[in-house]
């Protein structure tokens, strides 16, 4: 269910990743398009960093007392290689699609930058759904051969779950960010969901763990977003992992949820989504968890069988719904349902 990507894909990968990673370690406020400014305040100069956020309003952040210190972040930030460094990643991104890596299209690359540009994975947002299945082809080396293409993009946040909150400090306002795409998002599901009239399919959902309220959505002042709570999001992005996605405007660093969990939370998903009467969901989610049970099963099993394990201390109701899924996955999927069935012994 998967090919390797060439060598060269791969390394050009590895090298784009790393370098993009170091680069989001540095990003500052000063990354935005803006100058610096000095106020006299009781006879003392002081700087600030003047900006405009994605929205257009205008913004000032304190940087500090015009001193050496103040000065040398000036300089930094005046030196012409931070440019150099940022036209570097874009080449580097090139090579890396050249070489066949998976890259995200534009309209969905300019979402994921605008959302990035705001702070949604710095506030513990997680990308989610068939974009972080199809992100995974670059961190694993290899390419999907089910040809699967998705129009939507799905986000998931923790809530109210402290126990799996990334960031509780960071605030962000995750509807202005979407506002100021200017393409036409329109909010509903009482803002869980934007929806764009001239591109039905192409959906922007917010989701989070299922709370003590149910399925009520759930508004988040900290995000100035509202989500949809579902089933089962809580053990997918329990510890996620950093990915780099590949777009032909640059790198783009979010968060997803470990390979292992997505395959699995897709795999107990199944029953859930034919009671709920979407066969079509259900049939592309069981693909899903088959096509990753496949390479982990073969590459990376104490990893699946770790998440296994977890997955069956959860309860008799996580239990059941894993083995309905193994039955659909051992009739679609033989082969690969032995694999795992050998591999977690269940």
């Amino acid at each position: 269910m998967f090919v390797e990507q060439s060598a060269a894909a791969q390394t050009a990968y590895s090298g784009l990743a790393q370098a993009a990673r170091q680069r989001d370690l540095q990003r500052s406020i000063a990354d935005l398009p803006g100058g610096f400014v000095s106020k006299k305040i009781k006879g003392i100069e002081y700087w600030y960093y003047q900006f405009k956020l994605p929205d257009g309003k205008p913004q000032q952040t304190y940087i500090g007392p015009n001193d050496e210190s103040t000065r040398t972040l000036i300089a930094k930030h005046n030196d012409p290689s931070a440019q150099q460094a940022k036209k570097h990643l874009g080449n580097m991104c090139e090579a890396a699609i050249a070489f066949g890596c998976y890259q995200v299209i534009p309209k969905h690359a300019r979402v994921l930058v605008r959302l990035t540009d705001y702070g949604l994975f710095r506030s513990g947002g997680v990308l989610v759904g068939t974009h972080a299945y199809l992100s995974y082809q670059n961190r694993l080396g290899v390419l999907w051969t089910g040809g699967e293409t998705t129009v939507d993009l799905d986000f998931a946040h923790p809530g109210k779950n402290i126990s799996l909150t990334l960031n509780t400090d960071l605030k962000i306002d995750g509807h202005a960010a979407i506002d100021s795409l200017k393409m036409g998002f329109l909010p509903v599901n009482a803002g869980t969901r934007y929806i764009k009239e001239d591109e039905p399919d192409f959906d922007l959902d917010f989701l989070t763990c299922v709370h003590r309220l149910g399925d009520q959505p759930v508004h988040m002042p900290q995000l100035n977003l509202s989500l949809q709570p579902l089933k089962f999001m809580e053990f997918s992005i329990q510890d996620p992992v950093i990915s780099v996605l590949v777009a032909s405007s640059g790198p783009i660093v979010v968060n997803v949820p470990r390979p292992e969990r997505y395959a699995l939370a897709k795999l107990i998903l199944y029953k859930e989504r034919l009671a709920g009467n979407h066969p079509e969901k259900a049939t592309k989610d069981l693909r899903q968890a088959a096509t990753l049970i496949h390479y982990l099963s073969r590459r990376e099993p104490e990893a699946l069988l770790e998440a296994w394990d977890d997955l069956l201390t959860r309860g008799p109701g996580w239990r059941s719904r894993a083995k309905d899924g193994l039955d659909a996955l051992h009739a679609r999927h033989p082969n690969i349902a032995c694999a795992i069935t050998m591999i977690c012994d269940y």
